[in-house]
């Protein structure tokens, strides 16, 4: 139980990664607020499950690329739970396609979400983080948004995004307490990647040294660590979760 008596907002976590993580840090005794736009019966489902961990949680909608619905979920978590020990920011979506056919809409939406959601929940709590000199953030960027990948040039860029971002917020707040750093998945087994062409996940495969796909448990072990006492000297850092398709 290293995370008795934490508190942990985890965007997108209501299935998938997001969901793996949520489940984990419950695990290990943290109280979780999931945030997501899924369906209510989703986010039901997966609050059930984790309540069945013996520890609270909720779940609250809203967009996380929408200042304002950021900023009154925020501002509700903390009058309610008094603190935000743990961010999570894990909420992300694809809308893949060639850079010669790419929309600019479908540019701006994977933008909005993946990267701009990132800033807007970081900023909402980090002033809370370091009024009490204590918290932690992880931010789920991804392998392409380190090797780049043909079709993704949107969703690469904005985890590229986020690597930069994670190293800059690092350091200015490192010196109140706050630790912030990026776990990197690879090709890792969930309902998202399930749907992409056989062809894709083929290739994919052949290019991973360790010769398999991931698994969601594996990226939230990480995410964990970087949460836990164990992880208090690493901030700024980009884990690879990937197998060795980075190498």
């Amino acid at each position: 139980m290293s995370l008795k008596g934490k508190s942990a907002l985890v965007t997108g976590g209501a299935r998938g990664i997001g969901k793996a993580i949520a489940l984990k840090l419950a695990l290990n005794g943290a109280d979780i607020i999931v945030n997501d736009v899924a369906d209510i019966e989703t986010m039901k489902n997966t609050v059930d499950e984790i309540k069945k961990l013996g520890v609270g949680c909720e779940a609250l909608k809203a967009d996380v690329s929408n200042e304002s619905e950021v900023k009154d979920m925020v501002s509700y978590i903390l009058e309610k739970y008094g603190k935000i020990d743990i961010l999570i920011n894990n909420a992300g979506i694809t809308r893949d396609g060639l850079l010669v056919k790419m929309k600019e809409s479908d540019w701006q939406l994977v933008m909005d979400v993946n990267l701009k959601g990132v800033f807007l929940c970081t900023k909402s709590v980090i002033r809370s983080m370091m009024s009490k000199r204590s918290g932690c953030i992880v931010n789920i960027s991804s392998v392409v948004g380190i090797t780049g990948n043909p079709g993704q040039a949107n969703y690469s860029a904005s985890k590229a995004g986020i690597i930069g971002f994670t190293k800059s917020a690092a350091k200015e707040v490192g010196s109140k307490g706050v630790r912030i750093n990026a776990v990197a998945p690879g090709f890792i087994y969930t309902d998202m990647t399930d749907s992409l062409p056989e062809a894709v996940k083929s290739k994919f495969l052949e290019n991973i040294p360790l010769g398999r796909y991931g698994e969601a448990e594996e990226v939230a072990d990480v995410v964990l660590f970087l949460c836990e006492e164990r992880s208090r000297y690493i901030t700024g850092q980009t884990i690879p979760v990937d197998g060795g398709l980075a190498l």
